[in-house]
């Protein structure tokens, strides 16, 4: 008999500039200090697979916790973040992301719906205890898609925020907890 596996994600550390200002930006001080926390939270799981976003917020996020295990995570572009629509100035990212934050995916349009579908189905595929370092709207989609649920939010998740989710040995993917919720600032 297979034993369910757990996948944690976890939401990236603060970032040292906003969606409208930086297309990448680093972990400010108080991120790099989360990620620590997150890290020591963690760390007795001991497991060997860490995945993270491409963006250097979850790229460092990740590295306390893949120096303590001394795990090469692997960077997975499944788990990005939500990308804003073609034409978008940079300066216009967040007043759209607070916009589509109020409402669904169904909205946003079949290449939003088909961003969750993917998100959510590259989760429910994986077959091993793992911990993931992504973003905010991303483990909402994935929350959405277990759940049944169309809202893009369905949990405030604060930076470096656990969420849990179990895969039975049919391929059935269930939230088993939410992450810390806070009045996040989407930044």
């Amino acid at each position: 008999m297979t034993l369910p596996n757990r996948v944690y994600m976890i939401r990236h550390g603060r970032a040292s500039a906003g969606w409208d200002t930086a297309l990448d930006p680093d972990l400010d001080d108080l991120g790099r200090a989360q990620s620590q926390d997150v890290a020591d939270q963690l760390q007795p799981l001991q497991l060997s697979n860490i995945i993270t976003s491409p963006l250097s917020r979850c790229q460092q996020t990740a590295e306390p916790l893949a120096h303590m295990w001394n795990v090469l995570p692997r960077v997975c572009t499944e788990v990005s973040e939500i990308p804003s629509p073609h034409g978008v100035a940079m300066s216009d990212r967040i007043v759209w992301l607070r916009n589509a934050m109020q409402g669904t995916w169904s909205d946003l349009g079949q290449d939003y719906v088909s961003y969750r579908d993917q998100i959510t189905d590259f989760v429910r595929n994986i077959k091993t205890d793992t911990v993931i370092f992504s973003h905010f709207i991303a483990i909402n989609a994935v929350v959405g898609g277990v759940l049944g649920d169309d809202r893009l939010v369905i949990l405030s998740l604060d930076n470096c925020s656990v969420t849990i989710f179990e895969r039975d040995a049919t391929g059935n993917l269930s939230l088993v907890q939410g992450g810390h919720e806070a009045d996040t600032l989407i930044r």
